[in-house]
């Protein structure tokens, strides 16, 4: 596969990246706590969006590609939160597999 060229001058977000702690109640259940583990630069790059119908209510699923030098740990499931808005990475990869960059499909949560 052949090297390929990402100009680091277009990472020009910078967005925290959290990790997801669920927090048990007292009724067995959970809720997300979401806690920040680091801070990057990233293009995001809107994808689709989408709306479908659940339960009776529609439902807007915006999906985005968000590009990053690579960073070890970052894993499926984590987050980039972006002012306010956290883009839930759904999956990852190093798009030439030289260890540089890493690409994630996202979700947008609402």
């Amino acid at each position: 596969m052949a090297t390929q060229f990402l100009d680091p001058s277009l990472l020009t977000q910078r967005a925290a990246i959290e990790r997801n702690e669920p927090v048990t109640d007292a009724f067995g259940g959970a809720r997300d706590t979401w806690v920040e583990v680091a801070e990057t630069s990233v293009r995001v790059e809107p994808l689709k969006a989408e709306m479908e119908e659940r339960f009776g209510q529609r439902i807007g699923m915006l999906t985005h590609r968000v590009t990053l030098r690579f960073r070890a740990g970052l894993e499926r499931g984590m987050a980039f939160r972006l002012r306010g808005r956290r883009l839930v990475i759904r999956s990852l990869h190093d798009p030439d597999e030289t260890g540089r960059w890493l690409v994630c499909r996202c979700e947008e949560e609402a």
